[in-house]
This record gives structure tokens, sequence and C-alpha cells, in this order.
């Protein structure tokens, strides 16, 4: 979960009621993530991350300000904790170095790690829908596969690998040999290509979602969608090369992008309903529409107020037995 201008850029233009919850859940994953990246032992601290989140759930968040923060919005929108832990674990093969024998399970890794960010922002902006809860995930696994594409030099650098390691070797590389000596290649800028296009299919499929969340979100939603699928445009104008160059979105082309945002938001344009979800990514969809039939109940107050009287009745029926 790297620290992201893109990602600023385009939040600015969500709602403050889904902007603050966001960044209360940024902050605490923020935290879990730098855990895994710089503590001396990434493994420890990540299970003391564990604790906190152990905690937050329990609704005894530690006597600190991001705990109390993330506490209270994962109570108040009732996040799945499964969306959390699957975001520890992405963290937790990064930290095992973890590498990717094919797309699936790199799609995997991403659900992990950027389709729960999806799943949760979802949630914030009252979502539980399935479809699109679904779409949502596949926008987050879209970002991801840019971000790997923009940082495949960087990644290898840091001892990384995370470029599916079945596409390198039909493109004639091997792996061990390359991350020995991380050169670009015009074979290398094939792989990197052909990994921008299952970005863009998951964003292909993520409009439908789009055009479907309430429409004050829409327009920060569509901003995050263009900007970061620009960054695979961007590594494709350099012909694949991710490796001594990093691609950045000019500041110009950053403002053009999020007035097509806008625009695009305010038409409500969709189409391609009814994708399926990504198999990796179905845990998380099922974890949110399990809670959506409790929120239902739990936000109607009729209901809330006739299975009220029946715990009540219960609980008389239990005391007379025992007055009995």
């Amino acid at each position: 979960m790297n620290a992201s201008r893109t990602f600023h850029a385009a939040s600015l233009l969500l709602p403050s009621r889904v902007r603050q919850p966001a960044s209360a859940l940024y902050a605490f994953c923020r935290l879990a993530d730098d855990a895994a990246d710089l503590a001396d032992d990434g493994d420890a601290a990540l299970d003391r991350m564990r604790l906190r989140l152990d905690r937050a759930y329990a609704g005894r968040p530690l006597d600190h300000a991001v705990d109390r923060a993330f506490a209270d919005v994962v109570d108040r929108f009732a996040i799945p904790r499964t969306l959390p832990e699957a975001l520890f674990e992405g963290f937790e093969w990064d930290l095992a170095g973890r590498r990717y024998a094919d797309l699936g399970e790199l799609n995997a890794y991403a659900a992990r790690v950027a389709g729960t960010v999806g799943a949760m922002m979802a949630v914030l902006m009252g979502v539980r829908n399935s479809d699109v809860v679904a779409r949502a995930c596949d926008l987050g696994m879209a970002m991801q596969l840019s971000n790997i594409a923009r940082d495949v030099g960087e990644d290898a650098r840091a001892g990384r690998l995370y470029l599916p390691l079945d596409w390198l070797r039909d493109a004639g590389l091997d792996p061990d040999a390359w991350m020995a000596d991380p050169v670009f290649s015009p074979e290398l800028g094939d792989v990197v290509r052909r990994l921008l296009a299952a970005a863009d299919e998951f964003y292909r499929h993520a409009d439908s979602g789009i055009a479907r969340l309430p429409p004050a979100c829409r327009p920060g939603i569509q901003a995050a969608r263009h900007l970061y699928a620009e960054i695979g445009r961007e590594v494709e104008r350099a012909d694949g090369d991710s490796v001594s160059r990093r691609a950045v979105v000019p500041a110009r082309r950053k403002a053009l992008l999020l007035a097509r945002a806008s625009a695009a938001a305010l038409s409500g344009a969709s189409g391609g309903e009814g994708f399926r979800s990504a198999e990796e990514s179905r845990f998380l969809v099922e974890a949110v529409t399990a809670t959506a039939e409790r929120e239902e109940v739990r936000d109607d107050p009729v209901v809330w107020l006739l299975l009220l009287f029946e715990r009540l009745e219960r609980g008389q029926r239990v005391a007379l037995k025992r007055q009995g």
C-alpha cells in the first residue's frame, strides 16, 4: 500500500461522509503496511498489528487515536473482519517474498492488498450489492496491477518480483537470472504490456460498478480509476520499460483526466453489468454480502423493535420457568 499523490487527488472528490472514515481505515492499514515493510522484524511487528486488530473488533481499541478511529469505523459501518484480515495476509506474503507462478496467483495477491480496499470503500459508501462490490474489488485489483507494471524495476532492486513467472518464461526470461541482473529488454516489455492488458480488463469490468455508486461518490472513484489507468498508458508509451525509468503522469494530464472523470460520473453511463466475480476476490464479496441482511435489520426500526420484543418475551419465559 504505497502512499500516493494520485490516490490523494482522487480522494479529494469524495464526499466528507466517505472521505473521513476512509482516512481512518487508511491510517490503520498504513500502520500495518509500514510494520511489514519498515520494521526490523516485520513478522513480529505484523503480529502486534493483528493484536490491535483483535482489540478494535472487540470494541477495546488500543488507547491511540488511530486505533480508536478505526474501531469506530468498523463498528459503525460493520466492516467484515475478513477484509482487513485478508489485507494483512497480503502483507505477510510480501514479508515472505512470495513469487507468483501465474496470473491467477498474482490476482489472489492483488485481491488481498487492493481488492480489500475496494470492498471496504464500497461498504463506506453504503453499497453491499454483490455485483457492485465485485466491481469494486475489480477496480482495486486493476489499480494494483497498474502499480506492479509501473514498479517492476524498483521492486526488483528491492528483491521482489511480482510478474507471473510463467509469462517471463514464455518470453524466454529466466526469473532468477533476471532478478540477478534486472535490466529492461523488449521481451520484458512484452510481459509488462501483457500485465497492463489484464489490468485493463479489470478496469472495464469496474466501470459498470462505478456507474451504480451513489452519485456523490462517482467523481472520486472515476478519478482514481482514470488516473491509475493512465499510469499504465505512460508505461506503454515507454514500450513497457519500467526498469530504467518510473512512469509519472504529468500534472496537466492529471487535470484533464480529473475533468473527464467528473464528466463521466455525471453522465452515469455504464454497461457490462453481470460480469462474474473474479474467483480470487469472491471470498471478499461474500464476506460483505453476508453482512447486508444484518445491516438491513439494524437499520429498519420496525424490524428492530419486533426482534427486541421477541427477545424480551423469550427472556420473560425463561424467567418464569426458573421461578416455577
